[in-house]
């Protein structure tokens, strides 16, 4: 069984913004996962550097479609 290749659909200001999205992309059936380098939830201010939302590769397209989001854009 292969691993999927994750890619970044959003980079948010908040971990509240990125689960807000997170929440949009389940509604539409789409598995998404948030990833923020904040040391496991023990240093909450170095998410400064911004807060992704994964999705798989190929729901990529249509999960940037429905947040409103072109590629490479901070939310």
């Amino acid at each position: 069984m292969t691993t999927p290749e994750l890619v970044a659909v959003g980079t948010f200001f908040s971990p509240i913004d990125a689960e807000l999205a997170k929440g949009a992309l389940e509604a539409a059936a789409i598995e998404s996962m948030i990833r923020a380098d904040d040391a496991g939830g023990m240093r909450p201010s170095l998410w400064i550097t911004g807060v992704e939302l994964l999705v798989r590769a190929e729901d990529a397209a249509r999960a940037r479609e429905i947040l409103g989001t072109p590629p490479g854009s901070k939310v």
